[in-house]
């Protein structure tokens, strides 16, 4: 049986407006509909909803505009102070924000914290991205500018727009979806000149033999596609290796 919403009478029953159709009873008018009272329904609708996401994205653009450049560093929420990734992603971030570069996080806990708390106890701009979980996630207390997001896609555009590079820690789900994600933007051309640094070499090794044996050996990506990252165990390394690659980019550019 044929959907009512897809019907050539359905269809072919609108007014088009520019680059929306609008379906609307004779004599009604835009304006008319502009000043009705919205039926409480529509705060759950779609374009309700647009507004909520561009909201998101004007209040994260409003705060980080004028942030310097900056450095995301990534990993697990799930470590504790006392875990020697702890200790190293806090003296990455104070070795980001010794260079001169902001750090951003997601604003959480573990690595997040220890990257936040880094930044700040060295004096640099430290932001934290939150972001709304079914169990609460607190913003750690180590963030200077914090902003909270409803979207996991405007949060990630943050961590991608304002940042010159990415530092990735061992993690979860949360922190291989950035990785690749970023792999992805640098592979296909959408960024250019942005370090890429896994930190942790004993973590990382599975994963860089796996991408190695199946995705190159079987032609999946080419050679230099696994050259846009590199695996370091030691902070200072991390920046060197960041201000490196940032010296190659020309201004402006991405």
């Amino acid at each position: 049986m044929a959907d009512d919403r897809f019907t050539r009478s359905a269809v072919t029953d609108r007014n088009r407006h520019g680059r929306v159709a609008n379906k609307r009873p004779a004599g009604v008018t835009e304006d008319s509909m502009f000043l009705e009272r919205p039926p409480t329904s529509f705060l759950a609708s779609d374009p309700w909803r647009v507004l909520r996401i561009l909201s998101e994205f004007v209040d994260g653009f409003d705060a980080l505009a004028e942030i310097p450049p900056a450095i995301s560093v990534f990993g697990s929420a799930r470590i504790a102070q006392d875990d020697p990734m702890y200790a190293s992603a806090r003296q990455v971030g104070a070795e980001i924000a010794s260079a001169g570069l902001a750090v951003i996080t997601g604003g959480g806990p573990g690595i997040m914290e220890a990257a936040n708390r880094g930044a700040q106890e060295a004096g640099g701009v430290s932001v934290g991205c939150n972001i709304d979980l079914p169990f609460e996630q607190a913003t750690n207390p180590y963030v200077d500018i914090a902003i909270d997001f409803e979207h996991f896609f405007v949060r990630k555009t943050m961590f991608v727009k304002y940042a010159e590079g990415f530092v990735v820690f061992p993690g979860g789900f949360g922190t291989l979806d950035e990785l690749f994600e970023s792999l992805t933007l640098i592979q296909t051309g959408k960024v250019l000149h942005f370090p890429v640094v896994l930190f942790g070499s004993d973590y990382w090794s599975g994963l860089l033999a796996w991408l190695r044996e199946r995705l190159l050996g079987e032609g999946k990506v080419g050679p230099n596609d696994l050259d846009i990252f590199t695996v370091s165990d030691d902070p200072i390394s991390v920046v060197h290796h960041i201000q490196e690659v940032l010296g190659r980019k020309e201004p402006g550019k991405r």
